[in-house]
């Protein structure tokens, strides 16, 4: 799938790894579609872009907030092409211990944005995707997750955020097999340790012990590199129903 002349929709795009994907994505040419819950950051990554990058707010939780971000991509020249899902949200607890059992809620709460807001943008964009004239290869598109190593290496006090991962790497074959009579390719990208807003809140000493625990390159990894593979993988059409680990061969501890 050629970039450039592209309809890309990012969930999860107004920043960390997101906006690095729409950066990207725009510089080599596809029109994007920013779609996230942050109104400020959208709005101003879309305005400082250009007017072939454009913003809809978007609770990925929410089907028809969905819908609406997928319909704005697939109204584009050429139609949607490239979707990336990069939303999501974090929370550290055990499944038991002084305090009692794992709180519901929260689990509830991570399991819902993760996972299931994963689905609705791979659901929705794909079924969009259908409407697309194919290619001379016969590719109508590409959609791309973002799991992480805690669905391989899920750490103590991560059992919620590893469940929704794990959930999305499994389904990332399956739904490949689904689209590929359609031409639509499907595959996950498992980030480890990288420089997004929420290691910026944690203190220098901690983010250089995580980086420390990487074993090459011996610092944390950039978002710009999650959105280089991100453009490979949109490009290269033997990809497909893959999940790629990107973490400089760290393999997480149980702490």
């Amino acid at each position: 799938m050629q970039i450039e002349g592209s309809g890309a929709l990012v969930a999860g795009g107004a920043s960390g790894l997101g906006e690095a994907t729409v950066r990207r994505l725009r510089a080599h040419g596809a029109r994007v579609v920013i779609a996230d819950r942050n109104e400020e950051r959208g709005r101003s990554l879309a305005s400082e872009l250009g007017a072939q990058v454009s913003f809809q707010p978007t609770d990925v939780t929410d089907p028809a907030a969905v819908q609406g971000a997928v319909k704005a991509a697939a109204g584009q020249p050429g139609g949607l092409r490239i979707s990336v899902c990069c939303a999501g949200v974090g929370w550290g607890e055990r499944v038991a211990g002084k305090r009692g059992a794992h709180q519901l809620e929260p689990f509830e709460t991570v399991i819902r944005v993760n996972l299931l807001g994963t689905f609705n943008v791979l659901r929705l964009a794909a079924a969009a995707m259908l409407e697309n004239e194919p290619a001379a290869s016969g590719e109508r598109g590409v959609c791309i997750n973002t799991a992480s190593i805690a669905a391989f290496d899920g750490q103590i006090g991560q059992l919620a955020y590893a469940a929704s991962k794990g959930a999305i790497v499994s389904m990332t074959l399956p739904a490949a097999r689904d689209l590929a009579g359609a031409g639509i390719r499907v595959c996950t990208i498992a980030p480890g340790t990288f420089e997004t807003p929420l290691l910026g809140a944690l203190s220098p000493e901690t983010r250089q012990a995580l980086a420390d625990a990487i074993p090459f390159p011996r610092r944390l990894g950039r978002p710009e590199e999650f959105a280089a593979l991100v453009g490979q993988m949109v490009e290269n059409e033997m990809l497909n129903g893959e999940v790629v680990r990107l973490d400089g061969a760290l393999r997480m501890p149980p702490r």
